[in-house]
């Protein structure tokens, strides 16, 4: 029942911003870890941004002071705002979040299918 959608993606000259979003629904007791992944061509799967329910962020040193990670409690949703973008941001982006069911015990990653992001030169 659980399901994350990402939106914002788009195409974007050098130097422009974007604005990321992905919000959870279904019948979620709580999230905790949510985060921002990304898959480029010829590269592998990448850890961009992450945001705990306290608030608490960390990012990828190829986007520190460029990409900030925000998130909406009430909403289930998290952000991530990409300022001085550069071709090499260019990927598919993926939200994660780390959430329980009411109906779970544990703790389980969700993904999102992803939304793409092209930055051209």
């Amino acid at each position: 029942q659980v399901q994350l959608v990402e939106s914002g993606g788009g195409l974007v000259q050098a130097g422009g911003s974007l604005r990321l979003s992905c919000a959870a629904s279904g019948r979620i007791l709580s999230i905790n870890m949510m985060g921002w992944y990304r898959q480029a061509p010829g590269k592998q799967h990448e850890l961009v941004a992450t945001i705990t329910s306290g608030g608490s962020t960390n990012y990828a040193d190829s986007v520190k002071g460029r990409f900030t990670i925000s998130r909406d409690n009430a909403k289930n949703t998290v952000y991530l705002q990409m300022n001085s973008l550069k071709p090499e941001d260019t990927a598919v982006y993926y939200c994660n979040a780390d959430l329980r069911r009411y109906i779970s015990t544990w703790y389980l990653a969700y993904w999102g299918q992803g939304t793409q992001v092209t930055v051209s030169s």
